[in-house]
């Protein structure tokens, strides 16, 4: 056995610098939520007063329309009697090439998902095991240890675990702001790459997610290309994360960097630097599944994936069963369909009761969260502390486990994500019971809070007043202290011209 250290781990000595670093990523408060959940898993009956689950982007709401198409499809799975006699075939070794059946059928559901606009080639169709691996497969295509990916920030919690804890790459945040919403734009990224170069960083690309993971929101067209432009100009990658491009619920229909990419043309872009993401634990709620894709325009890159995905491919008895099921063009359109329907109601109801407890989010219109604003609730509005603190007090006290905005590499203290589609109705109303009444019990100290913030605001106005008006005074001492005689001559010295 290897020699254990204090904490009772395994000595560096022993594993190797990727088994023992700590860019994992698992001791944030994003996991940490996580396990306190672990620790007392709240059940409507059997453990009511346990911590309620809002920290995990899981789709549960149309998982009854799955269950009654497999019950009507028994022939799609080996292990019914109907199914058995594929068995053989599919238990036998599948290359890394994966079911053709199976990337005809995904490539055909990416298609529908995007709103049939736009279509996708099964043969750039590269699996991996889930999103997780698919981000990963691509940086080790993309880049070398010490690269640099550039990536919006707020950020995907578990990006510093996909996307470098094994492969060496960096990131580097381009900071979005809520003084515009957190929108992205193509000058933010400029300017990270600016400075990422400024501080001798080889820039290898540009990774988000779209629809975004925490806020989301979708990016529109017209900024999509002006960033196709901008890494075609740059020469530089771009990933685009488009896991959620199926829970849209409201508003604009989602655009599909893919669209962009055929709208604009070879003269505007070059594809060869255009690669997607994607998988079915989102839009198709089978995060078990383990189903993530690659798909680049690039020609290396997919030979390149597709020989990585050896170390995490999809079983055979899934590609058969999904690529049955995704071919059934009546079940995809009405789950689509009816899985929007759902989310959108789901939505509402969050925001609703959130509204009615004082707490406001950000206007979202697809993804399996909301990005709740709790500024008004911290200690020190300026503070990271404050809002870990806070925190602490809705994990202990008012048993939820929601996601601080800190996790997500936001640079404002006190958002919040909460995720709304991974628990039943009953469930959804015990949280929001339990925010109301939390604010109900918090309002006397918000409220003398906001009382003690007016007044110290209205001190410090009227120190400035009284600072104005000495400083009025004194400037026009100096002016006659200088001299002046004539009021089209001012001295170099006057306070009003350094002003």
């Amino acid at each position: 056995m290897g020699s254990l250290m204090k904490g009772g781990g395994v000595s560096g000595a022993i594993l190797s610098r990727i088994a023992t670093n700590d860019q994992h990523g698992e001791n944030s408060e994003y996991f940490d939520g996580w396990k306190a959940y672990d620790k007392d898993p709240f059940h409507l009956s059997r453990n009511p007063h346990g911590i309620i689950q809002m920290g995990l982007a899981e789709n549960q709401l149309c998982l009854d329309l799955i269950k009654d198409w497999i019950k009507e499809n028994p022939k799609a799975s080996v292990c019914t009697p109907e199914g058995v006699h594929q068995f053989s075939d599919i238990a036998n070794f599948q290359d890394y090439h994966g079911l053709r059946e199976f990337r005809q059928a995904i490539a055909h559901f990416m298609g529908k998902a995007r709103g049939g606009r736009v279509t996708f080639d099964p043969e750039r169709i590269v699996m991996s095991g889930g999103a997780t691996g698919a981000n990963e497969t691509i940086m080790f295509c993309l880049a070398d240890p010490g690269d640099v990916f550039l990536v919006p920030s707020p950020y995907y919690a578990a990006f510093d675990r996909d996307l470098r804890w094994r492969t060496g790459v960096e990131i580097v945040p381009v900071h979005c702001s809520s003084s515009n919403n957190f929108k992205l734009n193509v000058e933010a990224v400029e300017w990270a790459y600016k400075k990422a170069l400024e501080s001798n960083k080889n820039v290898k690309g540009l990774l988000f997610t779209n629809p975004s993971n925490p806020l989301g929101t979708i990016l529109d067209k017209d900024t999509l290309m002006n960033i196709v432009r901008f890494v075609t100009r740059k020469n530089i990658h771009l990933v685009v994360d488009e896991i959620y491009a199926a829970t849209v619920f409201a508003g604009e229909n989602f655009v599909s960097v893919a669209e962009v990419v055929k709208d604009l043309g070879d003269s505007e872009v070059n594809a060869d630097l255009i690669h997607i993401v994607y998988s079915l634990s989102k839009d198709m709620g089978l995060p078990g599944f383990r189903v993530g894709i690659v798909y680049s325009y690039n020609d290396l890159v997919v030979s390149c994936a597709r020989k990585m995905s050896s170390f995490g491919l999809v079983s055979s008895q899934t590609q058969l069963m999904l690529a049955s099921m995704l071919s059934d063009d009546q079940f995809v359109d009405n789950f689509l369909m009816e899985s929007s329907r759902r989310l959108g109601i789901r939505h509402d109801a969050l925001t609703l009761g959130l509204k009615k407890a004082g707490i406001t989010c950000l206007i979202s219109t697809a993804g399996l969260f909301v990005w709740m604003d709790l500024r008004h609730l911290l200690r020190n509005r300026n503070s990271f502390k404050s809002e870990i603190e806070l925190w602490h007090i809705i994990i202990n006290k008012v048993k939820l486990n929601v996601s601080p905005g800190s996790s997500f590499q936001c640079t404002e203290p006190g958002w919040f994500r909460v995720c709304f589609a991974n628990m039943d109705d009953d469930t959804l109303h015990v949280a929001l019971r339990r925010i109301q009444d939390f604010m109900s019990k918090n309002s006397n100290k918000v409220a003398e809070k906001a009382s003690n913030n007016d007044q110290i605001i209205q001190n410090n106005n009227a120190k400035k007043q009284k600072w104005k008006q000495s400083n009025l005074r004194l400037s026009f001492r100096r002016l006659y202290e200088d001299g002046l005689s004539s009021p089209g001559i001012m001295s170099p010295h006057s306070p009003l011209l350094r002003t």
